[in-house]
Parts: structure tokens; C-alpha cells; sequence
């Protein structure tokens, strides 16, 4: 496996706990289909009219983009 493969596509934060912007272009890719599906989200069910299925979407996009952090990621520690 070559150092770019190897290299995570984000970043443990240097203060605080998670992961910091994304390091490689796979993660960017990742954070643009997140903020598309909260944009798409918010239009199809705009969430004045649709509260409860807007928070469900955009709760699982964000369980789906932190399983994802977690597994391309840094391994998140709290640092201070």
C-alpha cells in the first residue's frame, strides 16, 4: 500500500474532540454529498412545513458522515 492510500482523508482536530476539514479530495467528496443531501433535505421537506422528517434526514446523513469520519479518519482523541 503506497503513503497516499495509507494517509486519512480527515484529520484529528489539534484541539478538542472529532476530526478536523478533510486532508484528501475523498473527503471533500464526502463533505459535498453531506451538505448537498442537508440542502436537498431542506428543500423537499422544508423543515417549517416537515420538522420531524427534516431532523430524521439530516440525523442520518450525519450518523452516516460520522461512521464514515471514523472509519477514513484520524482516530479522534480530546486534545487541548
Amino acid at each position: 500500500m503506497s503513503a497516499p492510500d495509507r494517509d486519512p482523508w480527515f484529520p484529528a482536530k489539534t484541539v478538542g474532540f472529532g476530526w478536523g476539514p478533510p486532508r484528501r479530495w475523498q473527503g471533500w467528496v464526502v463533505l459535498a454529498l453531506y451538505v448537498a443531501a442537508v440542502v436537498g433535505l431542506a428543500l423537499r421537506f422544508p423543515p417549517q412545513r416537515e420538522p420531524a422528517v427534516f431532523l430524521i434526514g439530516v440525523g442520518l446523513a450525519t450518523v452516516l458522515l460520522i461512521i464514515v469520519c471514523a472509519l477514513k479518519g484520524e482516530p479522534p482523541r480530546w486534545r487541548r
